[in-house]
Parts: C-alpha cells; sequence; structure tokens
C-alpha cells in the first residue's frame, strides 16, 4: 500500500507539519529549539523553520522571545478542549490513578495508544522520596519500549504486533539493541502470561516501571496505568504486590470507561 504522502497532494507538508506540532507539545513548558526539533523531525534546519514559522501564523505553535523554544500555541488549546469530551478520561481516572500512587507508594501514570506511540495523560506522585522522572504528561514512547507501550503492544491480536515490529525495524537503533524484534518478542510474551509488563531499566538504568492495559468497550488496549521507581523498589520480594495492585485498578479502569461509554 503507498503511503498517503506519496498520493494525496500537500499530504507530505502535512505529515511534517503534524510531526512538528506532536514533538513541540511533548516538550511542554519548556519547549525545544529548531536544531533539535528538526532533528527529531529527520528534516534541515531551514525546512524546519519554514514550518515553524507557519504553524506560529495559524497560532498552533509559540516562541519563547528570550530562549528562541518553540512551545504550544493557544490554538492547540482550544482544539484540545474541543476534542477533550470525546477522547478525554481523564476526569474519570483521576481517583484511580490517585489510588495507585498512594496504596504503592511510587509515581503513577495513564497514558493512551496514539497509533503507534503512547502519550502520558496523568502523573501522580507516590510518597516515596526518591523518584524516576522518566514519564510526564505530554511524553511520547513508541509501543513496546517504555511498560505503558509494552502493556498496550502485547494485549494486540498477533498480526498487530507482526505489522508493528515489522513498520519499526528502526526501534533497536534508536533505543538499544533489547528493543531489537526478538527481545522484545520474548517481553510481550512474558507480559502476556504474567499480565502486566516490566521494564528493568531499559530506558534510564536503575529505573524501573510496570503497565498494565485499559481496554475500551471493543476490548482492545487503548490506555495504560504503569508504576515507575528507582530499581531496589521492585524486587522480587514485592513486585508481585506491586504487579496485584496495578491490574486491580487497571479492571476497574476499564470496568469504569466501558460502563461510562455505554451510557
Amino acid at each position: 500500500m503507498e503511503h498517503p504522502s506519496s498520493t494525496v497532494p500537500g499530504a507530505q507538508a502535512i505529515a511534517r507539519a503534524a510531526r512538528l506540532l506532536r514533538l513541540v507539545s511533548a516538550a511542554g513548558a519548556e519547549g525545544r529549539g529548531v536544531r533539535e526539533l528538526a532533528h527529531e523531525a529527520s528534516l534541515s534546519r531551514s525546512t524546519a523553520h519554514r514550518l515553524l514559522t507557519a504553524l506560529r501564523a495559524e497560532g498552533l505553535v509559540d516562541q519563547d522571545e528570550r530562549t528562541a523554544r518553540w512551545l504550544a500555541g493557544p490554538e492547540l488549546f482550544l482544539m484540545g478542549a474541543a476534542a477533550a469530551p470525546r477522547y478525554d478520561i481523564t476526569h474519570v481516572a483521576g481517583d484511580i490513578v490517585r489510588s495507585l500512587a498512594v496504596k504503592t507508594e511510587e509515581s503513577a501514570f495513564l497514558s493512551v495508544r496514539r497509533g503507534d506511540e503512547t502519550v502520558c495523560l496523568m502523573r501522580e506522585e507516590g510518597s516515596f522520596p526518591i523518584r524516576s522522572f522518566v514519564l510526564s504528561e505530554g511524553i511520547r514512547f513508541p509501543l513496546g519500549v517504555a511498560s505503558a507501550g509494552l502493556a498496550i503492544l502485547s494485549f494486540l491480536p498477533q498480526p498487530e504486533v507482526d505489522a508493528y515490529l515489522g513498520r519499526h525495524t528502526d526501534l533497536a537503533a534508536r533505543w538499544g539493541d533489547v528493543h531489537d524484534a526478538d527481545p522484545l518478542r520474548a517481553r510481550i510474551g512474558e507480559t502476556r502470561d504474567r499480565g502486566y509488563a516490566v521494564n528493568p531499566g531499559l530506558i534510564i538504568p536503575g529505573s524501573w516501571g510496570l503497565g498494565a492495559a485499559v481496554f475500551d468497550q471493543e476490548g482492545r488496549p487503548a490506555w495504560a496505568l504503569s508504576l515507575t521507581g528507582v530499581e531496589f523498589r521492585f524486587g522480587p520480594d514485592r513486585l508481585p504486590e506491586l504487579g496485584r495492585l496495578l491490574l486491580a485498578h487497571a479492571h476497574q479502569l476499564t470496568t469504569r470507561i466501558q460502563s461510562v461509554r455505554r451510557r
């Protein structure tokens, strides 16, 4: 099948602009410089600057006059507010994410699947004073990299898993050899058997994560709850209890979402 950008006039420019918008929004309040954005989007600096300037004219991005960093613009806020009633589940998930953080004392998160990535929607800090900062609102990871994305990927139908791995043969180059297809398939199998995903410091050494899928009304993994913390807090004496709590909260959120969306 041909990629839409090769058949629809203007689609390539739209895809490039959308990629820049995702990168800018993921940067949060700190923003990102044009050189970094161009590199991440696989664009020349001049092309990235031209697209960013056009997006700024439409209010979709803004530029800090002091730092020259690019930030999300006011139109993105308005668009997000308009889309929230259809896509946002934070209003039904907030107390569950907080409960998970309280009961485990670790940082708890809600992430959503967007295409071949997960995006963090919510973060709740636990009471344990040493924390991991791998995730925060707006941060994106490819499926299968962070624990939330591994949990979602693991419970997709096998043909979809195979198709995803076929589309993303660069995961090992970007995230290390442990994300090559064979070790990733092994972790997918372990996640299916266990019920939840474990990331033993594969993104940042010493920072562990657990993830459990949350399912939509059709029974598809659309969101995930996850926990992150320092390695010694995820030892074999504590890991099963953390996994049990995580799965219980994920099941509670799945039931609530399915109930709300049937009304």
